[in-house]
């Protein structure tokens, strides 16, 4: 602006006619008369900033001392006699300039942790530097900020949410990120919550509170404010938990469709109105806490990360992101509960359910315990073994919650008419055998998919029934499947086979047991007695099992009996039907041989005739002469 910097004050006197120094003006206070702000003095304003609707009448004599922008824009404006000057983009708009005019007339003014960044914004953006005054009004608002600001937990948190609105200036002048740190060292003050101390320091230092006592003060702030707080205080070293419950604690008070109404069950649909009428912001939110989200598996729960994955399906998340957060649900679905696997499609599908993203969840389940149970043990010999079978029985047993998991979900959306019989298979055959080892909770899923369609064909029933293993069914479930009209029956025969198998097991079991304990025949004569003390209830219903049982043993006889009459049936079919192949293939040759013996008969007797002919007549050509001589 200057030709030179060390050009003193006195030469900057007079600027396009302006006497800075000579004229001077007292006053005590501003007053406002509509729009318009006034500063009462002897002498009228010449000097007028606007600023959105409000002007501000002032002097040149006081503002331009302190404010090089001021004076720099009259400087250059090469108007003999500028009268007005818009400032729309001062940052802090017509408030904070209130302050920084009033300070340029020497009117004390409070600073607070409310005003004192878009104060110190616009100071800046006024230019009022040590070159103009020493203590001008940029180096008393950094005092503030690095005195009294930042040493207070409240005080920051005010600052931060002032910021909102004075980007970039916030950020620029590192009030954001002062901010930032003044609060992530004050939460991690807590001892509980930080996972080492400093040397020296006893373990009980710090403040005596509960490690959750900042989640409330920092929900407060926008995304990328909270972005900047919770990425400090992970460096910091604060325990992933604590970390992972602020995000959750963030997210149900920020995202509406993150809120249940109960302890379990869907989401309130007025919430989802109220998410799609704000979806940018809700994008933006999702995508700046999916990625701050800390890589331990329980550092936020199964149940979150779904509903999280819902509403970023909902809004339409990165496709990376989403993807990156279904990895993690896979990482911990044995945890996960029905009511959170009941994600609707939001993709224009057919279906009420996004099954396909449920088939997406279990095959990154899948991948990740193949992953595990792969991975070598890093623990020395001599605990292998034993890590080993540990690791091992608990793949086993999360394969199996999962396994009831996704029997109990499809069963529930089985009964959406439009879910296709393939859909439902690849999803039933997903899991590995092992995983289950009843399968009850696969024979209902099927079951409640057949009542919902009647008119399904026979050979689609037998493709639905092979799912699973009659042999793993339980005998309330083979009970009601050998009595289920909408099973195929061949099917129900297997279930009374198994059953059938299952009671000779059992009774051979027991006794097996009464032959080797000689304790069990002592057990008998007290039988009638507790036959006795049994409620009339479970007697009742155990004769009835009993009926039942009888039932289906008269009924499997009768099978088996038709089946050995079929048999047998069957078998002379195919005799017969030999028989007469036999009998054929004998007459065509027999015919044949009976036709050649006849000829041959014919013909000799024929040559037999004609011999004897021949000889009578020869013996009559030449009959026996008698010479008659003379003598």
């Amino acid at each position: 602006m200057w030709d030179s910097e060390s050009e003193s004050i006195a030469s900057r006197n007079f600027r396009n006619g302006v006497l800075t120094d000579n004229l001077g003006v007292q006053t005590d206070k501003f007053e406002k008369i509509g729009q318009s702000w006034y500063a009462t003095a002897d002498i009228p304003s010449d000097f007028i900033v606007q600023i959105g609707e409000i002007s501000f009448h002032l002097h040149k004599v006081k503002t331009l001392q302190k404010s090089n922008d001021l004076e720099g824009i009259i400087f250059e404006s090469r108007e003999s006699d500028l009268k007005k000057v818009n400032l729309d983009e001062l940052p802090g708009g017509h408030e904070a300039f209130e302050l920084a005019a009033k300070f340029c007339y020497g009117i004390a003014i409070d600073l607070t942790a409310t005003t004192i960044a878009a104060l110190r914004c616009a100071a800046e953006y006024l230019e009022m530097t040590e070159d103009f005054e020493e203590g001008n009004l940029i180096f008393k608002t950094e005092a503030f900020l690095n005195y009294v600001v930042l040493s207070s937990w409240k005080d920051s948190i005010m600052v931060l949410r002032s910021c909102e609105n004075l980007s970039p200036w916030a950020e620029n002048l590192q009030i954001v990120r002062r901010c930032s740190e003044s609060v992530a060292w004050k939460a991690c003050a807590d001892p509980t919550g930080f996972k080492w101390q400093y040397p020296g320091e006893p373990n009980d230092s710090g403040p005596n509170m509960s490690p959750d006592w900042w989640y409330e003060d920092v929900s407060v702030l926008r995304i990328d404010h909270f972005v900047r707080v919770v990425t400090a205080i992970k460096v910091k070293g604060m325990k992933h938990q604590l970390v992972g419950a602020a995000i959750m604690h963030y997210a149900m008070k920020l995202l509406p469709g993150m809120i249940k109404d109960g302890s379990s069950g869907p989401i309130d649909e007025g919430r989802i109105v109220e998410l799609h009428a704000n979806k940018t912001d809700q994008r933006m939110i999702i995508e700046s806490l999916i990625s701050i989200i800390p890589p331990q598996n329980d550092s936020v729960s199964c149940s979150f990360l779904l509903r999280l994955l819902r509403i970023a399906n909902m809004v339409h998340v990165s496709p990376a992101l989403v993807t990156d957060l279904e990895k993690r649900v896979g990482m911990q679905l044995d945890k996960a509960t029905l009511a959170d696997l009941l994600i609707p499609s939001y993709n224009r599908s057919e279906t009420k359910y996004d099954v396909n993203l449920i088939q997406r969840l279990l095959e990154q389940f899948l991948v990740q315990e193949q992953m595990e149970s792969s991975s070598p043990s890093p623990s020395p010999d001599q605990n292998r073994t034993s890590e080993g079978v540990q690791r091992s029985s608990d793949e086993s047993n999360a394969k199996a919650v999962v396994a009831r998991l996704i029997d109990s979900y499809l069963a529930e959306v089985s009964r959406d008419k439009n879910l296709s019989l393939t859909s439902f298979q690849v999803l039933a055959e997903a899991l590995p055998e092992s995983a289950r080892t009843c399968d009850d909770g696969l024979y209902r899923a099927i079951d409640s998919y057949l009542k919902v369609r009647p008119m399904l064909l026979e050979h689609e029933r037998r493709r639905l029934c092979r799912l699973m293993d009659c042999q793993k069914l339980s005998m309330d479930a083979c009970t009601h499947a050998a009595q289920n009209e909408r099973l195929p029956v061949r099917v129900s025969i297997q279930v009374i086979l198994s059953e059938q198998i299952k009671l000779h097991n059992t009774l051979a079991n027991t006794s097996i047991k009464e032959s080797d304990h000689p304790q069990y025949p002592q057990i008998t004569p007290f039988r009638k007695t507790l036959l006795q003390e049994t409620p009339q209830s479970f007697q009742d219903g155990w004769a009835y099992a009993k009926n039942d049982i009888k039932t289906l043993k008269f009924d499997l006889e009768t099978v088996k009996t038709k089946y050995l009459e079929l048999q047998h049936d069957m078998e002379m079919l195919q005799k017969q039907t030999e028989n007469i192949t036999k009998l054929k293939h004998q007459s065509s040759w027999s015919s044949g041989w009976k036709k050649l013996s006849k000829m041959t008969k014919i013909t000799s007797v024929d040559n037999a005739g004609i011999r004897t002919q021949g000889n009578i007549e020869a013996g009559a050509k030449t009959p026996r002469r008698w010479r008659n001589s003379l003598s």
